[in-house]
């Protein structure tokens, strides 16, 4: 590994000053499980290391009428343990007890997750099909960005040289709405998605009709994707297999995958459109109050 300098400021305004000050030589670290694998391999070079984890801001994590603000240095583990979360912004439990194994989940961060911008990052599709808002901060001030519009290629993301992903920012849980994310993974050794897909859902008073749906989807793009087609397909209909399945065939006619090891683009083609109707009915079925019977992630 290169050499390079560690910083640890305590305060969000010490940790923008420290990226500005080194003009994009400087990168944040959060978990770290992704980066300083990176390091090692030489694939990121950076010069200065600024650790967030002492940072108050970055560690927020709250649940009130309001919605649910997630700092961008909070552990996986923390998400997993929170009840309200689980409850009630479950796609992204599901997503955070799948990453990695305990000691990783006690490092690895949503936020770095996210700022990684891995296409077929596991956290990602359910951030998308929640709704979250992304608080970036930097010298000229704070911004918010749609969670679908902050990755921007493979390993790429709009985060400007000086600017720091803050937190995460979720619209209040309502009645009637489930969500799920749900992976295909080839054999468990080989822990990344072939596909990826995450679902948020909100029905009518009489659990019948959809009103909502948001859907991402991973591993089938250069970016994480929302996946819209399935939102105007669904809405204002009747919860039936049959919509379902049109709609999971729109989400196959918008991916872009590759071949690569891992799959296929035909076999991420057709594995996008098993998942979507997978997790939709398992959305539905948590919206409507029923139990979900699955291995996480499976």
């Amino acid at each position: 590994m290169h050499e390079f300098t560690y910083e640890s400021p305590r305060n969000l305004a010490d940790a923008i000053a420290c990226l500005s000050q080194h003009k994009g030589t400087a990168q944040p670290l959060a978990g770290g499980t992704d980066l300083i694998d990176q390091m090692r391999g030489g694939r990121s070079t950076p010069e200065v290391l600024v650790d967030t984890k002492k940072i108050e801001e970055l560690r927020v994590l709250q649940v009130d009428e309001e919605g649910l603000r997630l700092g961008a240095a909070v552990p996986c583990y923390q998400i997993c343990s929170e009840a309200a979360i689980v409850r009630s912004y479950t796609a992204l439990s599901d997503s955070c007890q799948i990453i990695g194994g305990i000691q990783i989940q006690s490092r690895a961060t949503v936020g770095g997750n996210l700022c990684n911008a891995g296409p077929a990052a596991d956290t990602t599709p359910s951030l998308i099909a929640l709704g979250a808002e992304c608080l970036i901060a930097g010298v000229d001030g704070e911004r918010t960005v749609p969670v679908e519009s902050f990755c921007t290629g493979p390993g790429q993301n709009i985060l400007a040289p000086g600017e720091l992903l803050v937190e995460l920012r979720f619209p209040a849980a309502m009645p009637r709405t489930g969500s799920h994310y749900r992976r295909m993974i080839p054999r468990n050794e080989m822990d990344i998605a072939v596909v990826g897909v995450g679902a948020a859902v909100a029905l009518d008073d009489a659990l019948e009709c959809f009103t909502a749906v948001r859907v991402g989807l991973g591993a089938v793009a250069p970016t994480p994707l929302l996946a819209t087609v399935v939102g105007d397909q669904l809405v204002g209909q009747p919860v039936t297999d049959e919509r379902i399945a049109a709609a999971a065939a729109a989400a196959q006619e918008i991916v872009a995958p590759i071949t690569d090891m891992r799959g296929t683009k035909d076999y991420r083609v057709h594995v996008t459109g098993v998942l979507v109707k997978r997790v939709l009915h398992a959305a539905v079925s948590r919206a409507r109050g029923e139990a979900v019977d699955c291995p996480p992630g499976n």
